[in-house]
């Protein structure tokens, strides 16, 4: 065993981490988080223990609600890189397509990539724990449109990414979920939050569409205003993805990275 050797191999895997900052972001950002989401999930819990008494399933409705969101976002990513990894662009770019009947192309696929997962789940959580998502009432209609709208726009603001950055920003499509989510207050009021923390969450349509959820499921109330606003930051955060991408497109055409890649 020659140890000369190891060291060499190490220093190269050591050099590829300290090198690349989308890498040692990584290392840093897992535990952080989920530190930080565990940790107002416990507090909420700790404080409020009675606070789901009297309104069963509402934890695994949200749940399910986040899972569709997090599968729209993730789908739009995967078919976006899967063109990335077959080193499609070039084929897809000197094609006659316009990049909004590519856009339009990602946003139905991933749809129903989400479907697929979430129409099984729906229909599972009836027998299995006696809950139903339609419980929601119509509102149910809106709290998924909404959601689908936000996963679509992150989606979006990653494929720009990957085209301005290329490879390197790939670990950001698998963590941009996991980033919104201490902030998204998904299984706890967004009072538990700290203040600092609760003026990022209130630039967030997650924090009303969970807010809505809750409000439905445990006061039995609707209102209206959180649906209004979540739709209201969606638009404008749907518009600037949108920019951003063609922004991001006309840039790595400019430069001709696009050729490159996904080598």
């Amino acid at each position: 065993m020659n140890f000369i050797r190891i060291y060499g191999l190490f220093l190269r895997h050591f050099y590829l981490i300290t090198r690349s900052f989308p890498r040692i972001l990584d290392l840093i950002y897992w535990p952080s988080i989920q530190i930080t989401l565990w940790g107002f999930i416990s507090n909420f819990f700790a404080s409020h223990s009675t606070y789901y008494n009297n309104a069963i399933g509402v934890i695994l409705t949200c749940a399910i609600l986040y899972d569709f969101l997090f599968r729209t976002s993730i789908g739009f990513n995967m078919l976006f890189l899967e063109e990335i990894w077959s080193r499609n662009f070039t084929n897809l770019f000197i094609a006659p397509i316009k990049i909004g009947e590519i856009i339009i192309s990602l946003v139905i696929t991933a749809l129903i990539r989400a479907l697929i997962g979430l129409i099984p789940a729906i229909l599972l959580t009836s027998p299995l724990f006696g809950i139903s998502l339609f419980d929601l009432g119509i509102h149910l209609f809106f709290l998924f449109l909404s959601l689908y709208i936000f996963g679509i726009t992150l989606g979006i603001f990653v494929s720009a990414g990957l085209l301005r950055f290329g490879p390197s920003f790939e670990n950001i499509a698998w963590s941009t979920m996991f980033l919104l989510a201490p902030f998204g207050c998904i299984y706890y009021p967004i009072e538990i939050l700290p203040e600092f923390f609760q003026k990022i969450a209130y630039l967030l349509p997650l924090v009303y569409i969970f807010e809505e959820a809750r409000s439905i499921l445990i006061d039995q109330t609707v209102n209206y205003q959180n649906i209004i606003e979540a739709f209201y930051l969606n638009g404008i955060y749907l518009i600037i993805a949108i920019s951003l991408f063609y922004y991001s497109f006309g840039q790595a055409r400019k430069k001709g990275t696009l050729i490159n890649i996904g080598e």
